[in-house]
């Protein structure tokens, strides 16, 4: 049974929210046209989805046949999560995939915002 986490990253590869991600996994997958179409029948469907538990299963195939795939899959997951650290008194901000609109990021706001 495919880890927990390679739902996670299938669902981000299905949304293309992560492009280093995604890059690091249509170039693994470029020499397999079964893969690939797995991933591309996965781009834009619901985290709950059969396409993206197929692309989970070529995954888990894909790391099992491959630990430096394995490996580098884990890390970009990892850069992609933004583990962001903020000391006291810091502040970590984080916007991630696609943005249409405005976005405020702030520390303390003592009063309103108005855009």
């Amino acid at each position: 049974m495919p880890e927990p986490v390679l739902i996670s990253i299938a669902a981000a590869l299905a949304g293309r929210t992560v492009v280093g991600l995604y890059n690091l996994v249509k170039a693994k997958f470029a020499d397999d046209p079964e893969a690939t179409a797995v991933l591309e029948a996965a781009e834009g469907t619901a985290e709950d989805s059969p396409a993206v538990g197929k692309l989970r299963d070529k995954l888990a195939e894909a790391e099992a046949g491959d630990p430096e795939f394995a490996q580098k899959l884990r890390e970009e997951w990892k850069l992609s999560t933004g583990a962001q650290h903020a000391e006291s008194g810091g502040v970590a901000n984080s916007v991630s995939g696609t943005v249409s609109g405005k976005v405020v990021q702030a520390r303390d706001v003592h009063g309103g915002i108005s855009l």
